[in-house]
């Protein structure tokens, strides 16, 4: 039985939903895991964990920097570890975008960062425009507007692929 660490960054709340389904996954297969908010840990100590997850979501085209510091901060131990990414963004709900290979956000933050994880995933997120801010929602809407997206102001909308999530959580309990 391995010990786990899924540490992520989210935005509003989706990106732990993913987190929670991937710990689900990976617990049925006799793992332990340990979900922790960057926000709320940036300085966990991962010493103790047999294997290290990454998950983040894209807002305005970037992760949040704590992502960035935290990978900095623990490069050497993730490096030393079965370790894995992911990135959660809207942009993935289009097929051409919805492999790692593919998905311009993750390839751009790959060519950021000094560490290159061992397993790599990407997911499309969700769009709930009522849980925005004025500011969000109209930015948002735009960007909708101009990726052919839903722009509706009172749509909450949930592009995640489900599959995907578990299997990547099986390719995590096996790695």
């Amino acid at each position: 039985m391995a010990k786990i660490l899924i540490i992520y960054s989210t935005t509003d709340g989706h990106t732990r939903e993913i987190c929670q389904r991937l710990q689900q996954v990976i617990e049925q297969g006799a793992h332990k895991v340990k979900l922790v908010s960057l926000n709320d840990e940036p300085h966990v100590d991962l010493g103790g964990f047999d294997k290290i997850v990454v998950g983040a979501s894209i807002r305005y085209g970037k992760h949040n920097p704590r992502v960035y510091e935290f990978i900095e901060r623990n490069k050497l131990i993730l490096d030393s570890k079965p370790n894995a990414f992911f990135s959660v963004n809207v942009v993935a709900r289009k097929p051409e975008k919805s492999q790692p290979d593919t998905n311009p956000y993750l390839k751009k933050f790959l060519k950021q960062i000094s560490w290159q994880p061992k397993k790599l995933g990407v997911f499309a997120g969700k769009i709930d425009y009522q849980k925005y801010s004025f500011w969000d929602r109209t930015m948002i809407r735009l960007i909708m507007w101009m990726t052919k997206g839903p722009t509706d102001p009172k749509t909450v909308k949930e592009f995640t692929n489900w599959k995907r999530v578990e299997e990547f959580g099986r390719i995590v309990s096996e790695m």
